[in-house]
């Protein structure tokens, strides 16, 4: 857990840009700022899924091959959604049960 709190240098330090966005942050804090976008890109790729597997339901033409391949994607989407809210809402409960803040 420790490698968690180690902090970043910042550019400064190694001869870089001094206004770098994540200098002097812990791996922790970093991953906190990054996940509602990482959130949003899933349910954006979520939607494109869906949509990508019906249309590919609706043109299948009654050829159960294709109705076959397109209901796999959609399910897939779905399960995969699926896995990433409950990910965010178990640590959600974490953060209740044992009064910490994971995500700020």
């Amino acid at each position: 857990m420790k490698l968690l709190a180690q902090r970043l240098p910042k550019y400064s330090e190694i001869g870089g840009l001094e206004n770098f966005k994540f200098a002097d942050k812990t791996v922790a804090d970093i991953v906190s700022d990054l996940l509602p976008y990482v959130l949003t890109l899933s349910g954006i790729i979520l939607f494109l899924i869906l949509i990508y597997g019906g249309f590919d339901l609706l043109t299948s033409g009654g050829n159960s091959e294709k109705v076959k391949r397109a209901q796999e994607k959609i399910v897939s989407a779905l399960i995969g959604f699926l896995i990433i809210f409950l990910a965010y809402w178990i640590t959600q409960l974490l953060e209740v049960i044992f009064g910490i803040s994971i995500f700020q």
